[in-house]
């Protein structure tokens, strides 16, 4: 919060990836559109620091560099032709997006949820869409092949906690993956 040279870098590396991915589909997978985006994004954080409130976001920064993300995807495709239909797709995806994931904290969920052999750029967009610690949760156990103990032990949590944000995780991709294939029908159809 002070302005700190290496936390500066330290925010910039660990935002960088995670902005690329939340942008790139927002910005119809452009990736100049994208590199900008994330670009003026990252400097707007900078310049605007002292408005994030690390009690207001459960002391996690992305939600809020989402937001500011959000604004600047706004700000780009409006310069855009194009893209206002992307953009009246992404403002309805955002919408039911919020209310699959208020919902999902308290609903219980079977383990079989998916089932499907999705593509890799919808894979791709789904995991970037899915708030933080579903997105991790997910990557942790399926792609870096950590066992629920591992991850437990690593969060100083317990195996039934992991399990259960899997659980949630896992519906949340897979109703962030249902929403992204409907909306797209829509756009294209």
């Amino acid at each position: 919060m002070a302005g700190a040279v290496d936390a500066v870098a330290a925010l910039a590396d660990a935002a960088l990836l995670p902005l690329f991915r939340f942008c790139f589909h927002r910005v119809g997978g452009n990736r100049h559109l994208c590199e900008e985006v994330v670009q003026e994004t990252l400097l707007r954080a900078l310049r605007d620091l002292e408005k994030y409130d690390p009690k207001r976001s459960g002391n996690q920064i992305f939600p809020w560099l989402t937001g500011l993300a959000r604004n600047e995807i706004h700000r780009v495709l409006n310069q855009e032709s194009s893209a206002s239909s992307l953009q009246a797709l992404w403002q309805r995806l955002d919408e039911e997006l919020r209310n699959i994931y208020s919902r999902l904290d308290s609903e219980v969920f079977p383990d079989d949820l998916l089932q499907r052999n999705e593509t890799r750029a919808m894979v791709n967009a789904t995991m970037a869409q899915l708030p933080a610690h579903y997105r991790q949760a997910l990557e942790s156990k399926y792609i870096d092949n950590r066992s629920v103990r591992d991850m437990a032990d690593a969060a100083g949590a317990t195996e039934k906690s992991v399990e259960s944000l899997l659980t949630r995780a896992r519906q949340a991709f897979r109703e962030t993956f249902l929403a992204l294939t409907r909306n797209l029908e829509l756009e294209l159809g």
